[in-house]
């Protein structure tokens, strides 16, 4: 059930050290079908934007996400994505935009907490 999925997503922000804020809104489309998007904040001046529109029943299906890391500046560090627009990719349409626009690599579909386990590691903390 979508309000499972969105607990879990909930939890893992709640229990995440690194994130010093949050904001997120969740919209149930059906049972099993949901909208979520946000912002998570970093001790660095980081931030995390996401989107995911996505559908659980025996497993979790995103129909859409997109998770692009920004550093304090508004830098893109990374953004994973699924938009179809780059068919060459043997992961098509999954993908991952590193550091700039220009460099796309082949990436598998990442949940958000694989995502922050990237992140961890870059936070310049002070």
């Amino acid at each position: 059930m979508i309000d499972d999925y969105f607990r879990e997503i909930a939890s893992l922000i709640d229990t995440e050290a690194c994130i010093q804020g949050a904001s997120m809104a969740y919209d149930k489309r059906t049972p099993h079908i949901g909208f979520l998007r946000g912002s998570l904040y970093f001790s660095d001046g980081s931030v995390l934007h996401l989107r995911e529109y996505v559908r659980v029943q025996n497993t979790v299906e995103r129909y859409m996400y997109v998770y692009p890391y920004q550093d304090r500046e508004g830098i893109l560090v990374f953004r994973y994505d699924n938009s179809p627009h780059f068919p060459h990719l043997s992961t098509f349409p999954h993908h991952k935009h590193d550091g700039s626009e220009a460099k796309v690599i082949n990436s598998t579909q990442p949940h958000l907490k694989r995502v922050l386990e990237e992140i961890r590691p870059l936070l310049k903390l002070k």
